[in-house]
């Protein structure tokens, strides 16, 4: 076959136009369709049949061009116009889309009438202990705030404190250091009383019945505490105390010791004086000795008979004078035996007694001062031990000046109200159970049911909880929480189902319906009916017990249909 493209060369070669051989040869059909696909392209290069071509084979290649030239020419097409060929397309596929749907769509009257027939709604049958609860909400913490403010009137400077200082949420309790003020402890005792002396040795009164009846309650032995009287006992105690709890003794300051033994001195020599005059009172009390009686006896004998002999003589002056010194010589003798004057002896003995008292007292006194003694500084009482600290006000370093921390009862308590009709419901002793923040129940008792005051009508419940560890009452502590009183209760565990499942049959029992096949057959259902006798009603469940037909814990009762 010969190119048409050859042709073409050898027509612009001849520098003429081609020329036809015949006068019906005309442009075969692919010369046409090759200029729609290339308008560009040269008049001459077109594809025309020659008078040398044989005409068979121009008809072939005629043919093949034109197929390819219309698929150039419909991709133009295509690339030219293409936005709207999308929409075209997309048109059909939601016509294509439309009528598929169309097909399976039913109407809501048609739907209805083919949807299968409703199962039996059923629930299952309870087993456990059924209660019906008085719930409230109360309030949970501690109990009994108190502000606590320190004695510093017996520290000479600046009242800083040095340590133990607690934090929020610490215990105080028996022998608890409360806080430490200028290096020294304050004392947690148990009572009533505040501190409001420094007790001593000799003391009496009472605040020191109180502490010793404080240190007897820790064991600390401080002597007979029915005595009201500061004894060597309560200071050996208080040595004690101080041990316990990791201090020394207050000091006495210095010069205390040679205090005493000066005082020690002074009663010794006190005693001595007292010795002395006691002798001699007991000398001059003494009557006359032998001796004494015997020559004043003598005396008295010796004048007698020198009086006699001067009688015999009649020498009268010589007997007066004789007679003059036998009256002496019996009053001498009469003396000896008449009482003795020791009144000089008695009152030297008194001043020397009154002596060695006051130096007894200051031995005492001396003595004292190094004894173990309590500041009013250095004890805290607390009445209801222990105490939980709420807020603390002081830190390491401050000088205390005012209420150092707020306490509370160690004590929870749960206090809640209710109304009239629900507090007549309640008492004393019963048992209450509130929720914890983690879902779980916790339980507790009331303790008080008082009615409030006002016109409210409202009673408040007071309960105490059951001991909650550190973590439970640090998540619940100043919380509202739930709290379920129960009223009445079945003894032990029961069948019950709610108050739907029961029907009333012809003589008027109480039944259930329990159904023995699939509920969801509906009316097809296969069920029986249960003679129940109904007990407690609590939480819209009821209390039965099967009376005609069995009844057991997950049976399926019908509650609707």
């Amino acid at each position: 076959m010969i190119g048409r493209r050859r042709g073409a060369d050898d027509a612009r070669a001849a520098g003429a136009p081609a020329e036809s051989g015949s006068a019906g040869a005309q442009p075969a059909d692919g010369a046409f369709d090759e200029l729609v696909a290339d308008p560009g392209a040269d008049t001459a290069t077109a594809v025309l049949a020659t008078p040398d071509e044989d005409a068979g084979d121009a008809a072939a290649d005629a043919s093949a061009a034109g197929s390819t030239a219309r698929v150039a020419g419909w991709a133009r097409v295509f690339r030219g116009n293409r936005t709207l060929w999308i929409v075209a397309g997309v048109a059909v596929v939601s016509l294509v889309a439309g009528l598929a749907l169309g097909r399976f769509a039913v109407a809501p009257a048609e739907a209805s009438d083919d949807a299968p027939a409703p199962g039996l709604v059923t629930v299952p049958v309870e087993y456990g202990r059924l209660s019906n609860d008085v719930t409230i909400r109360g309030e949970i913490g501690y109990v009994d705030a108190t502000q606590l403010t320190l004695d510093t009137s017996s520290i000479a400077g600046a009242a800083v404190v040095t340590g133990q200082v607690p934090s929020p949420g610490d215990v105080l309790d028996t022998l608890s250091v409360a806080l430490e003020i200028a290096g020294r402890p304050v004392i947690v005792l148990p009572g009533e009383l505040p501190a409001y002396r420094d007790l001593r040795l000799g003391a009496s009164g009472p605040d020191v019945l109180q502490l010793k009846q404080s240190l007897a309650e820790v064991g600390l032995s401080p002597g007979d505490v029915t005595s009201d009287v500061f004894d060597q006992a309560t200071a050996d105690a208080l040595g004690r105390l101080y041990s316990e709890v990791g201090y020394t003794p207050p000091s006495a300051g210095e010069g205390a010791a040679d205090a005493v033994r000066a005082a020690e001195d002074g009663v010794r020599s006190a005693e001595e004086g007292v010795a002395a005059a006691r002798r001699d009172l007991e000398e001059a009390g003494k009557g006359p000795s032998p001796v004494e009686v015997k020559e004043y006896d003598n005396a008295v004998a010796a004048a007698a008979r020198a009086l006699a002999e001067a009688q015999a003589s009649g020498d009268v002056v010589m007997i007066g004078n004789l007679r003059d010194e036998l009256d002496l010589a019996r009053l001498r003798r009469s003396q000896l035996d008449a009482p003795r004057d020791v009144a000089p002896q008695r009152a030297a003995l008194a001043a020397a007694e009154e002596h060695l008292t006051a130096a007894r007292e200051a031995l005492a006194a001396a003595r004292a001062e190094v004894q173990p003694f309590l500041p009013a500084g250095e004890v805290l009482y607390l009445m209801e031990l222990p105490r939980r600290v709420d807020e603390v006000s002081v830190s390491r370093g401050s000088v205390l000046s005012g209420p150092a921390m707020t306490v509370s009862g160690a004590t929870v308590s749960l206090t809640g109200s209710v109304a009239d009709a629900d507090a007549s419901l309640l008492q004393e002793g019963a048992e209450a159970v509130f929720e914890l923040p983690d879902g779980g129940e916790h339980p507790a008792r009331i303790v008080s049911l008082d009615r409030g005051s006002g016109s409210s009508g409202r009673w408040t419940v007071v309960l105490e909880p059951a001991p909650l560890s550190p973590e439970q009452m640090q998540q619940v502590q100043g919380s509202n929480v739930r709290v379920q009183i129960p009223v009445g209760a079945t003894d032990g565990e029961v069948l019950s189902v709610p108050y739907a499942a029961l029907t009333a049959g012809p003589g008027g029992e109480s039944r259930v319906e329990v159904v023995v096949g699939d509920p969801r057959d509906g009316p097809r259902a296969e069920t029986r009916l249960v003679v129940v006798e109904t007990g407690l009603a609590a939480g819209g469940y009821v209390e039965v017990t099967p009376v005609e037909g069995e009844l057991s814990e997950g049976d399926l009762v019908v509650v609707g249909s």
